[in-house]
């Protein structure tokens, strides 16, 4: 008898973020600022403009980040712990070899950011903005995204750990080994047709059979 062979999920590769010896910064974002090898702790950064700015093995502890305005920055092999910020504008951002810790965002703005070798673990990010987008070798974990929107964005080899995932839009978005597994609480409030490249659980196959039956115009009576 021919046996079935599973295909295999490929798994994100994770960023090995190892910081030099830190030096504190205590000034403010300038654009097109050289942050290099800088510890940024509890800074007041609202409605500041540092784009352009690039982040090189810098820690970002416990920053208000309220407005301002990072578009094109770039973070490489650096720990962002507990950031906190409403409307912050990161479109276009690179984040490459990155922890993100503890995070809580509220309408965080990374239109067409790119992210590789990231760790999102913990905290939580309201309606954040990741339209066109590139994500590849990308975890979350143990974090709450509410109303995510990853329309028309590239995700290859993401992984969900432990998240909740409520009210996510994939519309239009191209998946390849993305793991949805692992998400305690899976709701997708648009792009379901855009889930080829994805794998989920059969646990989530129910739960979401409402959401696919209305999206093939099938009607379920018994």
């Amino acid at each position: 008898m021919a046996t079935t062979r599973k295909k295999k999920v490929a798994g994100a590769r994770r960023p090995e973020v190892r910081l030099p010896p830190l030096e504190e910064y205590r000034g403010g974002l300038e654009p097109d600022g050289d942050y290099d090898g800088l510890e940024l702790d509890g800074l007041d950064l609202a409605g500041q403009s540092g784009e352009g700015s690039r982040f090189l093995d810098c820690a970002l502890r416990d920053c208000g980040l309220d407005e301002a305005r990072l578009t094109g920055a770039r973070f490489l092999d650096s720990v962002l712990t507990g950031v906190r910020g409403v409307g912050t504008v990161l479109a276009g951002a690179q984040f490459r070899d990155v922890e993100i810790v503890d995070a809580r965002l509220g309408g965080a703005q990374l239109h067409g950011a790119v992210l590789e070798r990231v760790v999102v673990r913990g905290g939580k990010s309201d309606y954040l903005n990741l339209r066109a987008a590139k994500l590849k070798d990308v975890v979350f974990e143990g974090c709450v995204l509410s109303e995510p929107d990853f329309g028309g964005a590239v995700l290859e080899r993401v992984e969900f750990v432990d998240c909740v995932l409520a009210g996510v839009d994939f519309g239009g978005a191209r998946l390849k080994d993305v793991d949805l597994r692992g998400a305690q609480r899976l709701e997708i409030a648009r792009g379901v047709d855009s889930l080829a490249g994805a794998v989920i659980s059969t646990a989530q196959l129910l739960d979401l059979a409402p959401v696919l039956a209305a999206q093939w115009g099938l009607r379920v009576e018994d």
